[in-house]
């Protein structure tokens, strides 16, 4: 969790992702942002998220994507 938090931060430092829960729905992140976040996130937990994956609920709170990134690894 604390790696991804880091990608996140480095992202976006004007965000305070721990509090946020509608990223997507609100549009604080926009394409560009989610685009280097995935990439981030692949390089990082050796995964892939693909395009099937890339759903507003699974980029909206840490949580989510945190539980996103669990899934793809137990694949």
């Amino acid at each position: 969790m604390d790696e991804l938090l880091q990608i996140l931060e480095e992202t976006r430092p004007d965000v305070d992702f721990a509090a946020e829960q509608a990223l997507i729905d609100d549009e604080i992140l926009d394409s560009f942002d989610i685009i280097s976040i995935v990439s981030e996130i692949n390089d990082t937990f050796d995964i892939e998220i693909n395009v099937n994956d890339l759903l507003p609920e699974n980029f909206n709170s840490v949580d989510a994507m945190y539980e996103l990134i669990t899934k793809l690894q137990n694949e």
